[in-house]
């Protein structure tokens, strides 16, 4: 008989107990959560906050009682690992009944991670909580009921401090997000957090980004340039350690990354000792480096794994893409594989192609505007990752996109990928295949990109370029980039107006910019057509230039328009 311990009941432990079971039935399994629950939903919990959720016993997925009868798992809660002796394969342990040893043939370690607290003066305040557990939920939930707070701060612009932002509205609080990054959502690029936080501020939600909290008083926060705003609860989200105390103790390898060492079997430097979890570090499927994705798909993924291991599988984790979506009140935003900067900082040739279009057929009423973003490798267009925001279809992209990057797809792939369509759902082309057109006009050279950031580099450099705005008189007179040229992409083969101005320009480098990226590639063609070679077009056009945030903005006073 194989005697299995499993230190953390929650997502990777409990997926582990279960698998074990279905693989072992004879095999004696140990399950040691230092709370009092096992196998709840704690991706649910910021939905019952916000009333979503209404009945709590739905969170709880399995209790010692139901473990025991489903999978005659012994499941100890309360109970604390406070020792591995590895020469004795044993884990000592202290509970409700006293402290023990408990023997092992195969140890999986799931303790996951533990929410960061920074240690700032007013932190330890009964009106400063965090959200990891059940009973910090039912702590929280307590106070909004019995104290009923006016005013909540939410320190941390991830994904739990934009749901418990989203949460904390709902029950009426008025609500303010404060990001010590330029942006919320910093693991996105910028312009998805500017999306968020415009959608934040369409339900009167406040966002403050750049500073960071220094002080907590009974009644607000105290930020970095001394400014105070109300808040009588305070919530901090700000990033997740690994939960490491145990396995360091036992001498188990960590590694660059800030989490346990693992082979590609989830095996750690022990034998006998498996992981999963928040805990792990684990391979990039795009970078190829060694991350930690504390996430709850991977986590069950590799409890699966480490529990077929370690009865004697060889079950390969072939890493993980970090691919995630987060409400954030009538909107969607999701990503998988790298972001622009972290594709940059990983040493890629980075080519990015955008895309401002309605979810489904323009035709169709209800469209909703998608944001669709791929980065891609310039050298060979290998897709490295995707962005999305909208108010529907989000998930769906994002989804199909991860899938791609699991099976290494180029842009070429995605061009042929054949997607479901009617106009309920989609376009003929898909957004997915209309980016990756984008992409391989740009990596072709038929019609080249740049970003709205790197035009804003290419116009602080010594010889900036010629930039000509190709949308309409009316779109121009509203807004457009200073020293921009006001030529309508219709306009562009006149003789009088269009070609009269484009000729002067040969020779030249010229940049042009519609409002999301058609238009423009349109008068790249047209200007190549008259001899304007060096030629791009701002990818995602003047709305991704807005969303940027770093280009000035002109208006028709200050206009410099051609044949006017």
């Amino acid at each position: 008989m194989t005697r299995i311990v499993i230190i953390g009941g929650v997502a990777g432990g409990a997926t582990a107990a279960a698998r074990a079971r279905r693989l072992d039935e004879a095999a004696e399994i140990t399950l040691v959560e230092r709370g009092p629950y096992v196998s709840y939903a704690n991706c649910g919990l910021p939905y019952f906050l916000s009333g979503d959720i209404t009945d709590r016993a739905k969170l709880l997925l399995q209790t010692p009682a139901s473990f025991a009868r489903r999978y005659r798992v012994t499941a100890l809660v309360h109970t604390e690992a406070v020792e591995i002796d590895r020469g004795g394969k044993r884990v000592r342990v202290t509970g409700p009944e006293g402290d023990r040893w408990l023997p092992y043939d195969k140890l999986i370690l799931a303790q996951g991670g533990s929410p960061t607290l920074p240690p700032i003066p007013g932190s330890d305040a009964e009106h400063v909580f965090r959200l990891w557990t059940v009973p910090d939920m039912d702590r929280l939930d307590g106070f909004l009921r019995g104290r009923q707070p006016r005013h909540a701060v939410v320190v941390g612009g991830g994904f739990i401090g934009l749901e418990m932002a989203e949460a904390f509205r709902k029950r009426g609080l008025t609500v303010t997000i404060v990001e010590r990054e330029a942006a919320v959502l910093p693991v996105f690029d910028h312009e998805f957090g500017t999306q968020v936080a415009l959608e934040c501020g369409r339900h009167a939600v406040g966002v403050v980004t750049g500073e960071a909290v220094q002080a907590i008083h009974a009644d607000s926060v105290e930020l970095t340039h001394g400014r105070r705003i109300p808040a009588d609860l305070v919530l901090f989200s700000v990033g997740v350690r690994p939960e490491l105390t145990l396995a360091k103790q036992a001498g188990l390898a960590t590694g660059l990354a800030g989490g346990l060492t693992v082979d590609e079997h989830l095996r750690t430097s022990d034998p006998h000792i498996w992981a999963a979890g928040d805990m792990v570090e684990v391979f990039h499927r795009v970078s190829g480096r060694m991350v930690r994705i504390p996430l709850a798909g991977p986590a069950n993924r590799q409890g699966r794994l480490a529990a077929t291991n370690a009865l004697g599988g060889r079950l390969r984790y072939g890493g993980a893409l970090g691919t995630s979506v987060v409400k954030v009140f009538d909107a969607t935003v999701a990503m998988t594989g790298l972001s622009e900067a972290a594709a940059r900082a990983a040493g890629f040739e980075v080519g990015v192609a955008v895309l401002h279009k309605e979810h489904h057929a323009g035709y169709y009423p209800g469209g909703k505007e998608l944001t669709l973003k791929l980065i891609y490798q310039k050298s060979d267009g290998q897709l490295l990752g995707a962005e999305a925001f909208g108010h529907a279809g989000v998930e769906k992209r994002i989804d199909v996109l991860a899938a791609a990057l699991h099976g290494r797809m180029t842009l070429d792939d995605l061009a042929e990928l054949d997607l479901a369509y009617a106009p309920p759902y989609s376009s003929a082309n898909d957004p997915v295949n209309l980016a990756a057109f984008v992409g391989q006009n740009d990596i072709s050279g038929f019609s080249p990109l740049v970003t709205a950031a790197e035009l804003r580099e290419e116009l602080a450099g010594a010889v900036p370029p010629a930039v000509v705005d190709v949308r309409t008189a009316k779109e121009y007179a509203a807004g457009h980039l200073p020293g921009a040229v006001n030529v309508p992409v219709d306009d562009l083969r006149d003789e009088t107006v269009g070609a009269g101005y484009i000729r002067p320009l040969r020779g030249r480098r010229v940049i042009v910019y519609c409002k999301g990226g058609f238009r423009g590639h349109l008068a790249v063609r047209i200007l190549k057509a008259q001899g304007i070679t060096d030629v791009a077009n701002v990818t995602g056009g003047w709305t991704s230039m807005r969303l940027e945030g770093s280009l000035p903005v002109a208006h028709a006073e200050e206009a410099v328009a051609a044949g006017h």
